[in-house]
Formats: C-alpha cells, structure tokens, sequence
C-alpha cells in the first residue's frame, strides 16, 4: 500500500525501529545540523530518522535523515530493495514481445497498473489537508523552523521542496528541489541551476518579456513525491507522475489558494507566490553537497502570496555537506531507477555506479558487455550525451564481469588496466553549476578512461593476461568442509 502522506511514513520507520524522536530542546541554527551530520557519518549508535519534537522558538517538529539509508530510501519508494527499482522498470519497458499467453497477460497488466497509477489526468480534490490554515495578507515564513545548516551559510535556506512552475508556452509542470534562501519574512531566493527545468521556464518567460512565474513550494507530502522532486527526468515529464507510478496510485492534488497551479493536498506545508523575473539578487553562500561552500550569485526573488498548512504540520527537511550524508541515498535511487532507461540506449551496459565519493556528477563507474574495437569508447561517448549524465567528469569503463558496486575492486581493475598515454579521453564539455575546479563556470574538462581488457584491433598486441580464480571443483569441495573448519 502506498503512503497516504509523511505522517504514515513517519509511522512505518518508527513501527520498524527506524525513526528517533528527539525531545530536547534543539536550534535550527547549526545544532540540528551537528546532530544529522554525526548519525549520517556513523558517529551515533545507528544511522537513523530523526523528529525533533522541540524545536527551540518554533512550534513545528522537523524531520530530517529520513532517506538516509539504502533501506529507508527503498521503503519511502515502495520497494524493499533499491535494485527493485530497476527490475520493475525494465520489465515495464522491455520492448522484446511476449512470449505466449501468459507473458502477453503479465505485460498487459503491467500496462494497465501503470495507467491506473499514473491516472489519465490531474486527481483534484476541494478541500486538502494541506488547507486546513490558510494565511494570505498575514502569511509570514518566520513561523518555519528554516535551518541554517553551516557556520558561513548566507542565512537560512529550504533544503528538502517541491518548487512547482509550468512552461510558459506549454503549460506542462515542472517540479525540482532546488534550496530557497530566506531573505526577510515575505521573499526567498531560488537556487535553480541553469541546467534544471526551473531555469528553462525563467528563459522561457523571459523571452516572451513576462516579469513573472506563478509558483509553488511545498514540504512534505507522500514520499515519493519528495524524492522525485529530485529526479532527473527529462524535460516536459512531469514528476508526480512518476511519482505516481512508484506510489502505484496518482497524486492527489488541489488548486492553489493565490495562484494559478495545484499542489498535492496531501502536503504538510504550501508557500504560494511568484518568482519576480525583475528581482535578481545576490544568493548564498551555501554550504553544499560538494563538501564545499558554493559561492554568492545572483537568483531570482520569490515572493510570498499565501502560506497554508495542516493543523499540526510538520517540517521537513534535509542537509548536505561533505559525504556521505542524506542525498547519497537519494541519489541512489536516481541511479538504480534510471539505469533501464539508460540500457534503452545502450544496451552494452551491464551496470552504473556514481559512488558518494564523486557527489553523484563528478564520478561514473559502468560495466558493459564489451564486444568490438573503441567499444568502451563509444559507450563514453554515449552517456556524454545523455541527458544530465552530460555533466559527468569523469567516466570509467570496466568489463562486465566487474562490480562496480565494489569500489575495491573497480579501483583494482581501473588501475590496473590502463595505459595512460594510449586508454583516456580527456574533452572540454559542460560540467555542473556547482563544479568549482572548473575555470570556466559549467564549462570544463572532463576525463573518459578505459579500463577493459584491450584487444589485437585496439593495437594491444601482448597478449592479455587472464585473472587470477580458484578450480571451481575446488571451491565446491572447500564449500562442502567450511562449516567444519570453524573458520
């Protein structure tokens, strides 16, 4: 059954032991920050969700680490393992025919589950649990527990939204998680980078000369809406579909109370306003999911219309900075959903890896099936033009036969297997907004390295040598007498 809302979610980790209520008085400045950056890094008794129920000056209890953990993450999205992930979606998009009967009626029913979560349009409602207080004139964002995460953050930012604009020429919604920072009671600033659907919406209304976006923000919500906030998808998807689609059931939405859009009613908090086209200020630092403080820039103004909310909302939230923290996990799943679309294109690949280590853009880890000449190459080359995997600095390719899961062993057969003067491509390309070493902003170098067994065509002409194995008869014998040695 899918979450109604975070509140049953909420539920579900701590009726499974994954859920800590924090009843002594805590700040949103820093010492939130320092708690979840300890239970994140391994530094408490467990890695686990944190309530804080006694948030000093405020009378909302935060919730943060929620997708902190491959399990957690894997719960919040209906699954028991993130690799279900991609299971489920391959089979759903596996373009071979069915075979006989009975492949033709499990596709089919695949088909229509997916229909029926998806919906065939918006599913509204009149009243909403996210309405239950509406504040207009007297909407104020200084009733929120905001965190500051870190000491020379540029104040207080919004870490975990659902920002909601729609194409001004098409109408489709977009829906991305990009930080808003707290400028006075009534504005934000919008962090989207030029890469997200956010950013194109603003070029878009820009070109048509209008000084505005209708926009929403909402907290909370079932989890899968949250998480697909953050989903790469691409442009003109809208993400509570997919949403829909991981929930088994659509999004429940309803009109905004002071502009033109609509919001899941399941949420817990709702800050409507409009992204002022004409108000462009100066936005951070910010202390990021790099490890590092991103530097100030200019964002536009979101100014605040209305505030509505649950009687007793709760408020949602997330901190970044050195890995490994909350969005790793988050970021796994972004890895193991998408790799079946990603094998649409190239079938080769046998699996994608983007460690903690890498902050999700800056290292990529892929085994394929290697078949030909300049394979590893042409596989390199593809995920560059790939959607967001574009951004990517570094790509590392290995054979099939590697767990690139295993970071041992992948660094194993990376360095052993390359000549450096014969194996890398290095190109000039579009990197992250937030990549800081490149020296020119979201333009820089990036590094393809190929690290599969070479072959005669590919001008290697030694010989390769075969890995090191055991005599499987061996390992079946030794198998048989483990338990009896008391090893």
């Amino acid at each position: 059954m899918p979450y109604k809302d975070l509140r049953e979610f909420i539920a579900y980790l701590e009726n499974h032991g994954e859920l800590a209520r924090i009843q002594q008085p805590v700040s949103p400045i820093l010492e939130i920050t320092e708690i979840t950056d300890r239970v994140c890094k391994g530094r408490a008794k467990r890695n686990i969700a944190l309530l804080f129920e006694n948030v000093s000056g405020y009378e909302f209890p935060v919730l943060i680490n929620a997708f902190g953990s491959a399990q957690r993450m894997a719960w919040a999205l209906g699954v028991e393992r993130l690799d279900e992930l991609s299971d489920n979606l391959a089979q759903l998009i596996d373009l071979r025919l069915p075979q006989g009967l009975g492949g033709l009626l499990e596709r089919s029913q695949g088909l229509l589950n997916l229909l029926r979560s998806i919906g065939l349009g918006p599913k509204k409602v009149r009243r909403a649990a996210c309405q239950q207080i509406i504040q207009k004139e007297n909407a104020t964002l200084d009733i929120l527990p905001i965190l500051q995460s870190w000491p020379k953050d540029g104040g207080r930012f919004i870490t975990l939204p659902q920002v909601i604009t729609r194409d001004p020429q098409s109408g489709v919604r977009n829906v991305g998680m990009y930080r808003l920072q707290v400028v006075d009671q009534r504005t934000l600033l919008v962090h989207w980078q030029r890469h997200k659907g956010g950013a194109e919406h603003q070029r878009l209304a820009q070109a048509a000369h209008q000084d505005h976006i209708p926009a929403a923000i909402v907290l909370g919500g079932d989890p899968a809406s949250i998480w697909c906030a953050s989903a790469p998808l691409p442009p003109n998807i809208d993400e509570y579909l997919l949403a829909g689609y991981l929930r088994g059931t659509p999004v429940e939405f309803v009109d905004c109370v002071s502009q033109p859009l609509e919001v899941p009613a399941q949420a817990e908090i709702v800050i409507e306003g409009y992204i002022d086209l004409n108000d462009f200020r100066r936005e951070g630092p910010f202390g990021d999911h790099t490890g590092y403080y991103t530097p100030v820039e200019l964002f536009p103004a979101f100014h605040v219309t209305a505030i509505t909310q649950r009687r007793d909302a709760i408020y949602p939230a997330t901190v970044v900075g050195i890995p490994p923290m909350e969005d790793v996990w988050m970021g796994k799943a972004t890895e193991r959903l998408f790799l079946p679309l990603i094998r649409l294109f190239l079938p080769e690949i046998v699996d994608v890896c983007m460690p903690a280590e890498g902050v999700f853009h800056n290292l990529v880890l892929v085994s394929i099936r290697k078949r030909y000449p300049g394979h590893a190459r042409k596989v390199i080359f593809g995920l560059w033009g790939l959607a967001l995997l574009s951004l990517a600095k570094a790509i590392v390719v290995v054979d099939e036969w590697v767990d690139v899961q295993n970071l041992s062993q992948t660094a194993w057969q990376a360095l052993g297997n390359v000549d450096w003067s014969r194996d890398v491509i290095i190109v000039n390309g579009p990197v992250d907004h937030l990549d800081h070493a490149s020296y020119q902003h979201s333009f820089g170098g990036k590094i393809g390295i190929d690290a599969t067994t070479k072959l005669p065509e590919e001008g290697y002409e030694r010989g390769w040598p075969e890995v090191v194995r055991m005599d499987k008869t061996i390992q079946d014998k030794i198998d048989q007498l483990w338990n009896k040695l008391n090893l």
